[in-house]
């Protein structure tokens, strides 16, 4: 049998430092993965933009008013049949909270309520442009429509 002289494990001190650096990596991430105010109201802002313009297509392809009704807690999509608002029975359209709730919402132009603001969509493919600004904090986050179908997030 042969006995191997000069092997040795790890030192205390090399295995602090390893656990020091993993711990510091670890933290760095943890970080990086929680995102801040801002980015929650940019997360929310670009998916409202992206089921506006679904929400304008679904009422031009069912030839229905399609409204988006949004308050400070969340929002939510709803279509006109027999002159009854009721929800759209569609997946992507359902209603949604805010991840920053409450938030303080402006439109321009200006609506009578903003407690609660409502944007139609109707069959036509040109509507009129606004501008819905989502503010958390300090921090805001706007939606702007150009009127011809484009939403973008400013």
């Amino acid at each position: 049998m042969k006995i191997m002289r000069g092997q040795r494990g790890f030192t205390l001190l090399e295995l602090l430092v390893v656990l020091t650096i993993f711990g510091l990596i670890l933290g760095a991430v943890s970080i990086n993965a929680m995102p801040g105010e801002q980015q929650r109201l940019e997360n929310d802002a670009r998916r409202i933009s992206l089921l506006l313009q679904l929400a304008r297509d679904e009422a031009i392809v069912r030839n229905l008013p399609v409204a988006f009704e949004v308050d400070q807690s969340g929002y939510r999509f709803l279509v006109r049949e027999d002159r009854i608002w009721s929800p759209v029975k569609d997946e992507m359209l359902r209603e949604r909270s805010f991840q920053s709730a409450p938030v303080q919402l402006s439109m321009q132009p200006q609506t009578a309520d903003t407690s609660t603001i409502r944007i139609l969509f109707g069959r036509e493919p040109v509507d009129k442009p606004f501008v819905l600004t989502i503010k958390s904090a300090d921090k805001h986050v706007s939606v702007r429509a150009d009127g011809i179908g484009h939403f973008f997030v400013e």
